[in-house]
């Protein structure tokens, strides 16, 4: 999401930075003079000052972006915890209603017998003998009744405390609706600032901008892994070859594949295609597996950056990671230090 520029060389020769400096000075002020300076900037931003503003609102639409993912996670989980509750509540009323028919039907029985007491219809019986074996019938008959009666009472309590606890995850679930809304909100409104704001920049600055993006921008700091190391296993293997062929589909905000990605939905999707589930955020992703230095990182290693852990791609080795950069680039490759890591995580 966010683009990963390499700072400016310090080892650039005099001519060169001399040459940028004027190559800037003319941009800006074409720009001036054409009246094109950046919405919400000051008229004699340079075009290096628009594209670090734009760099800023990336990473912050970035890191709204895993928090919709977050909250858009709740939200499915608690939708099927909703209907399953409904689906068992439905099936609880029916047999409520079925236990409710059949002590309805013995007490009509009842009162229409007007309820003869027992002592009497024994004296009037001309067979004393099978009145009582049918009075035994029957006293068992009431205890299977009140049986029946207290399993209803039993059945109507849980229905009571389902309907409860229902009504607890639908309104949670109205509170997560309306969390993703507000993430998609603000991660919607930083994407259009960046627009507004590459869109004042010269054909020349954007294609630069996008030039820079590619060349990312840290790898001198960094200790990269030594040698070149095979997968961890199968399944990072497996993993690196989805992400392979992912490489060239657009950057898709909010989305896990497989046409498009954000960066975690990404490694979500390569490692599903290998048979493993990982966690939808970047924040949980870093957490699915051991921790391993950055020296010792392998193909199929997940490579977390920053320290709120917004962004995450997957190591596939001779110091690169593939990964969904920001809006308008595609999977691509990039080097593994193109922004600060924060930690590596094998699966």
């Amino acid at each position: 999401m966010v683009s990963h520029r390499r700072p400016s060389h310090p080892g650039l020769s005099r001519g060169a930075r001399g040459g940028a400096v004027a190559a800037v000075s003319v941009v800006a002020a074409t720009a001036a003079a054409l009246g094109t300076a950046p919405a919400g900037a000051d008229p004699h931003d340079s075009a290096d000052a628009t594209r670090a503003k734009v760099d800023r609102l990336y990473e912050q639409a970035e890191s709204a972006t895993e928090q919709y993912n977050k909250a858009d996670e709740r939200a499915g989980k608690l939708r099927v915890l909703v209907h399953e509750a409904q689906d068992r509540a439905a099936r609880g009323q029916e047999r409520v209603n079925r236990m409710r028919g059949a002590l309805g039907s013995v007490a009509g029985a009842q009162y229409r017998s007007g309820g003869m007491d027992p002592a009497l219809a024994l004296l009037l019986s001309s067979d004393p003998d099978t009145y009582l074996e049918r009075a035994s019938v029957l006293n068992r008959a009431g205890e299977r009744q009140s049986e029946a009666l207290r399993e209803l009472q039993e059945s109507q309590r849980k229905m009571a405390q389902q309907r409860t606890e229902t009504a607890h995850d639908l309104a949670e679930l109205e509170r997560s609706r309306a969390e993703v809304a507000r993430h998609k909100r603000t991660v919607e409104r930083k994407l259009g600032e960046a627009r507004r704001l590459l869109g004042r920049l010269s054909a020349a600055d954007r294609d630069s901008y996008d030039r820079a993006s590619r060349s990312g921008g840290r790898d001198s700091e960094l200790p990269l892994p030594g040698g070149d190391l095979g997968p961890a296993s199968g399944r990072a293997a497996a993993a690196v070859s989805a992400a392979r062929r992912a490489v060239g589909l657009p950057y898709v905000w909010g989305a896990n594949g497989p046409s498009g990605f954000d960066c975690s939905g990404l490694t979500q999707w390569s490692y599903a295609q290998a048979g493993v589930g990982l966690p939808r955020t970047s924040q949980a992703q870093r957490y699915a597996g051991r921790q391993v230095p950055l020296s010792q990182a392998r193909p199929g290693d997940l490579v977390v950056y920053r320290d709120d852990a917004s962004h995450i791609a997957m190591y596939v080795g001779n110091g690169r990671v593939i990964h969904a950069p920001y809006p308008g680039a595609p999977v691509r490759y990039d080097p593994v230090g193109m922004l600060p890591v924060s930690s590596v995580t094998r699966v």
